[in-house]
């Protein structure tokens, strides 16, 4: 799940920026086209709808927006035949020309498919990019399993953003107590209490079969409700996985079981659901810091340092602040075919040295520029690393994005950064290291 989770979170924060992006893009009359097509849709379906489009934006009167209009279906069509059937996740795909801040005109043909199914079906034709749906992608994907038991059977289903899902349900005919009189109330007692056992038994065992696949606990946290006290006998039951044990975020009391004890449960842990994405961030940043006050020397902060690192392989959490605004430029050395990387902040770009050979005084040649965090998002993986992009909402965060400069990362070995430092033969003598 780990992995997993870290993955998506770079996936959710490219989305994020994107959608500022779009947000921002204007256009000059409706040229402007934001396409959704959800995953079971026909490809067919959507490029019929789009040639009858193209057939009544021919009669639109003003000559400059009908082109506009007409180029901006042609573009979607373009993109739509790059398809062959739309992907399991559905499709997503905006298309027009847009006015930069200089007043210049510029198309901008955007396709994908998005990281997890999106179940809304759009198509406006306008002077902005149309994103609510993508921001609805945003909402809060951990899934959380729900288990409702009481007297007459339990329930299993997951919670994810908004959508609820009941797994399995199953019903049970527990003994009530009742008074017969004479001896025979010690074995109705014996044989009730074997019963709820059993009962509490199969719950524990389904549990498993339901949030646990591949020895991996499908859900970001669970929720025992009940009446009674069954969701504590099984919280404590030693048939209880263990696994799903340390999974429990809180346990209610509700007073209905099945679907509608389901929504009340949902209810109640709302807030603790709500407090789970904080928690995972402060547990992160707390297990860097104590590396740091350990002094285990593996840990790294800084944007060089936490690069080298990256390139020896050693890191294995980078951690990123999520509005990380330091550029990384490649340029080329004059008179050379050698490159250098710069990673330089906002301050450090309207310093015109950094762009200057030292040797020969002239201006370097711009090969490609783009923000740190972007590169990171797209790069990570090559470097064995897993990201995790943070907020400097709690306490931690924001520590951790004053003190640190926002970039750092958990290594897997202690590296003497001290030997990392300067130029020079040094240099040459890290990389060599490799060789034996």
């Amino acid at each position: 799940m780990e992995e997993n989770s870290a993955d998506r979170n770079v996936e959710i924060w490219k989305i994020k920026k994107l959608i500022k992006s779009l947000e921002l893009a204007r256009g000059n009359g409706t040229s402007m086209i934001s396409l959704i097509i959800p995953p079971k849709d026909q490809i067919a379906r959507i490029s019929k709808m789009l040639a009858d489009e193209f057939g009544t934006a021919s009669n639109i009167k003003s000559r400059v927006n009908r082109l506009s209009v007409l180029g901006a279906i042609t573009s979607v069509q373009q993109r739509l035949k790059l398809y062959a059937k739309v992907p399991p996740n559905g499709l997503v795909i905006y298309c027009g020309t847009i006015v930069t801040e200089e007043g210049k005109e510029k198309k901008v043909n955007i396709d994908f498919e998005p990281f997890k199914p999106i179940n809304t079906s759009l198509y406006l034709c306008d002077n902005k990019f149309h994103t609510e749906a993508l921001t609805a992608l945003l909402a809060d994907d951990n899934k959380f399993g729900f288990i409702i038991m009481d007297g007459n059977g339990a329930l299993f289903g997951t919670l994810q953003g908004n959508t609820r899902e009941v797994l399995h349900k199953f019903t049970v005919e527990l003994p009530k107590k009742h008074g017969r009189g004479g001896q025979s109330a010690l074995r109705f007692a014996r044989l009730r209490m074997e019963k709820r056992h059993n009962y509490v038994r199969k719950v524990a065992e389904v549990a498993t079969q339901m949030f646990i696949s591949n020895d991996k606990v499908t859900a970001a946290g669970l929720i025992l409700a009940g009446s009674a006290d069954f969701k504590t006998e099984l919280s404590q039951s030693d048939m209880f996985d263990p696994r799903l044990q340390v999974k429990i975020i809180k346990m209610v009391d509700i007073s209905y079981g099945g679907e509608n004890g389901f929504n009340q449960a949902i209810e109640l842990a709302a807030e603790s659901l709500a407090n789970v994405k904080f928690i995972q961030e402060k547990k992160l940043i707390g297990r860097y810091f104590d590396e740091i006050s350990q002094d285990t020397g593996k840990y790294c902060f800084g944007v060089d340092d936490t690069l080298k690192a990256l390139e020896l392989g050693a890191v294995e959490i980078l951690i990123c602040w999520e509005n990380l605004d330091i550029m990384r430029y490649m340029l080329k050395i004059p008179g050379t075919e050698a490159t250098k990387v710069l990673h330089l902040t906002p301050e450090q770009q309207k310093d015109n040295t950094h762009f200057t050979d030292k040797d020969s005084g002239t201006e370097m040649e711009l090969i490609e520029s783009q923000p740190l965090l972007e590169w990171l998002a797209n790069n990570y993986k090559s470097f064995g690393a897993t990201l995790e992009i943070i907020t400097d909402k709690s306490q931690e965060g924001s520590q951790f994005v004053r003190g640190f400069g926002g970039i750092g990362g958990i290594l897997r070995y202690k590296v003497d950064m001290q030997s990392l430092q300067g130029d020079g033969p040094l240099d040459d003598q890290v990389y060599d290291l490799d060789d034996y």
